[in-house]
């Protein structure tokens, strides 16, 4: 078994750096940057990790490894393994890339996008019949809520493919529509 330290007990740099800069890009999507390292030291480990452990590799307060933790969990990113001997929580994190995607995406369609329809759906109720709202910004909150709900109806469709179907699909890439072509119909 490998093990994500070496012989000091530090990093190798290579996992380092990937823990650092998922940190970085964690801050840039929103997310803590103590959640995001330590959500990248556990998907590179090859064993569960106790709070302690994650603590001292990572050089984070305890008490935020704490907090850290029960987000990822909130997330469904990573989740508890029973270690026979310790009583203590071990963490492990999800290792199907494609599935911590799938997580992530519902996660914040979940916490950031249907909050956001909801609330363009109240707007656009109230805008109607409203004499002061312009038949342009009208026809815009119109517009913006088709885009919603057919970003919507794409997601919730996207999240029952099956990942064996999906892959392939998603590294055709814009050959997808050269090969759909007849079939979509555009507007000009």
């Amino acid at each position: 078994m490998t093990e994500i330290t070496n012989k000091s007990g530090e990093l190798p740099a290579a996992i380092q750096r990937f823990v650092l800069h998922w940190g970085d890009m964690g801050g840039q999507w929103g997310v803590n940057r103590s959640v995001a390292q330590i959500h990248a030291l556990l998907l590179l480990s090859d064993r569960p990790r106790h709070a302690e452990e994650i603590s001292e590799t990572l050089g984070i307060a305890r008490s935020n490894v704490s907090t850290s933790i029960k987000e990822l969990i909130a997330w469904d990113l990573i989740y508890r393994v029973p270690i026979q001997g310790d009583r203590r929580d071990h963490f492990a994190a999800e290792g199907d890339v494609w599935e911590m995607v799938k997580r992530i995406a519902e996660g914040r369609k979940k916490r950031e996008f249907d909050p956001a329809a909801a609330v363009l759906r109240d707007c656009l109720a109230e805008a109607e019949g409203d004499p002061a709202i312009s038949t342009t910004a009208h026809a815009r909150l119109e517009e913006m809520q088709d885009f919603v709900d057919t970003l919507g109806q794409w997601h919730e469709q996207m999240m029952r493919v099956p990942k064996s179907r999906l892959v392939p699909l998603i590294k055709l890439g814009s050959r997808a529509v050269d090969l759909l072509g007849p079939l979509i119909r555009t507007k000009k």
